[in-house]
């Protein structure tokens, strides 16, 4: 036992124990280093604080969001996970009615709905909320970063570099590609006179990827007459792998997707149709050096038999100039530019017509309006090629289609990703938050369009659209980010429309009520589009 004060302090000096306070080097780095964090987790919990003020649904998942929803679609027997989901968007949609806007979640991240003029002219006239939502990430194993998915300089300068390829001066070069496969299509029609009733939009569908391959690349592949041809079945497996993987979050890590049979089908498709357009942009690239030494640019065919064309190359043509003037312009960009116009100006061409059709086929005195105006154009005459003046004349047939685009818009919703907070009908949403423009619900807006589930082209006659909010109806988008080929899928319309309506009278099978939508990367019928054609002559 120690007895006294300094025999105790000697032992502890013998000891070498030092109890003066001493501060470890590595409590500042870690302080330091916690204060991003701290403030990363403040300013989350801000933005989480901000959410939760604007009208949404309540329950919500911890780490799944409001997306926990989404496997109990896959228990419902005979019903689609996909017309599940967008009845529910829809159900949101008339649940917060009053204040048309609400917010949920997908995982962790935050998304705001927005269907209401006013708040979507916010999202879609601004020139800072151009990036597209995440969700477009999954088109880049496709499209890369092209017209659609690029964001800020990438896109303006690639947006000012196409433009020229859709002057009206090119698109009219474009009118004997719709002439030529709306008459393809109108006898495809006439084959099936026996039958019941044909699926509309498959032959629709066909047409339409004739001509959008006719034009964007200057081939011909002919699917009207091949439906087995490789790069049609190739175009439809991707798409179809595609949305497979966008109805399964836990698919969407890319690492997750390609372990799948889905992910394996998907790449093996997507490496036919890249190779396709490849071998394409490299033939016309050496057509083109070609026809500057010899001055000639005539017509050839491959030994595959496919047919190449001197005109009508307005698009891909206009790329491989820059490319050959600009080499950072590389032709793997062009390949992402002439899939992205392949991908937007096919099938969503395709659901406009297809959707048009059934409505006119549902009620008799607008067709009979609209072929009495075809009348006077081209009289009994049902097989003249439809000029770019005939166009203009059908004056009816546009109030139709856009009539359509307002009930059936082709893309029915449009995400854009917020890079700064806004404020909108009193409301801070975040940074980070994706804005979901939910464009069929947009258009059904009774305020704006009273009875709006009726079908009627009148709403479109001058004198019922002025005044109309300019943001009210946007099946092309608008802005600075509009589409770029609205004018280019307006003619193809008209045509093909236009020709059908020569030939034939249309009735629909299925009423309104009996059809189910799907809302994939467009606006579809889950079970087709049922209809009897007859000839009118």
């Amino acid at each position: 036992m120690i007895a006294d004060r300094a025999t105790f302090q000697n032992v502890l000096a013998g000891l070498r124990i030092d109890f003066s306070p001493k501060v470890s080097w590595w409590w500042p780095v870690l302080i330091f280093a916690l204060i991003p964090i701290i403030r990363i987790s403040i300013n989350r919990y801000k933005r989480y604080l901000q959410m939760w003020k604007i009208p949404g649904p309540q329950c919500c998942h911890p780490i799944l969001g409001n997306a926990n929803i989404v496997p109990s679609f896959y228990r419902f027997q005979g019903i689609a996970p996909h017309v599940l989901l967008f009845q529910t968007l829809c159900g949101f949609a008339r649940l917060f009615d009053k204040e048309r806007l609400f917010r949920f979640w997908i995982g962790m991240r935050p998304v705001v709905a927005f269907y209401k003029p006013e708040t979507v002219e916010v999202v879609l006239s601004s020139s800072k909320i151009i990036d597209k939502a995440v969700e477009y990430s999954l088109l880049h194993p496709w499209l890369g970063s092209g017209l659609l998915t690029s964001s800020k300089d990438k896109w303006k300068t690639r947006r000012k570099m196409l433009t020229p390829a859709f002057h009206f001066r090119i698109l009219d070069d474009f009118m004997p590609i719709f002439n030529e496969q709306s008459r393809i299509l109108v006898n495809k029609l006439k084959e099936t006179q026996n039958s019941k009733w044909v699926d509309i939009e498959s032959f629709v569908t066909l047409c339409t990827l004739d001509a959008i391959c006719e034009s964007a690349m200057g081939i011909k592949i002919h699917a009207q007459n091949n439906k087995e041809s490789p790069y049609v079945k190739a175009l439809y497996e991707v798409g179809e792998m595609f949305m497979s993987r966008m109805m399964r979050p836990w698919l969407w890590p890319m690492m997750f997707f390609s372990l799948s049979s889905y992910g394996r089908r998907f790449h093996k498709s997507l490496a036919d149709l890249h190779n396709f357009t490849r071998w394409v942009i490299r033939n016309r690239k050496t057509q083109i050096l070609k026809s500057r030494e010899t001055n000639k640019d005539d017509q050839d065919t491959n030994e595959n038999g496919v047919i190449r064309l001197k005109q009508r190359q307005a698009f891909l043509d206009l790329l491989i100039n820059h490319h050959l003037k600009d080499p950072t312009l590389t032709l793997e960009d062009i390949r992402e530019e002439v899939d992205t116009f392949m991908f937007e100006g096919h099938d969503t061409t395709a659901m406009a017509i297809s959707w048009t059709l059934y409505l006119i086929g549902l009620d008799r005195s607008i067709q009979q309006k609209i072929q009495d105006e075809l009348d006077i154009i081209f009289g009994d005459d049902s097989t003249r090629p439809i000029t770019l003046e005939d166009i203009k004349e059908m004056k009816y047939l546009e109030c139709v289609l856009k009539e359509g685009l307002r009930l059936f818009p082709s893309v029915p919703f449009i995400g854009r990703m917020l890079q700064e907070d806004i404020v909108v009908n009193g409301y801070t949403i975040p940074q980070g938050t994706t804005c979901f423009l939910f464009t069929f619900m947009l258009h059904r807006n009774p305020e704006v369009f009273p009875n709006p589930e009726i079908f009627d082209p009148d709403r479109f006659l001058p004198e019922n659209v002025a005044g109309r909010h300019p943001y009210a109806y946007v099946p092309f988008s608008a802005g600075p980010r509009n589409c770029i080929g609205q004018k280019f899928a307006m003619m193809e319309e008209k045509v093909l429309i236009a020709n059908i309506l020569r030939n034939f009278n249309l009735t629909s099978i299925d009423p309104r009520d009996k059809i189910h939508l799907i809302a994939e990367m467009v606006i579809r019928p889950k079970q087709g589009l049922r209809m009897k054609l007859t000839p009118r002559w």
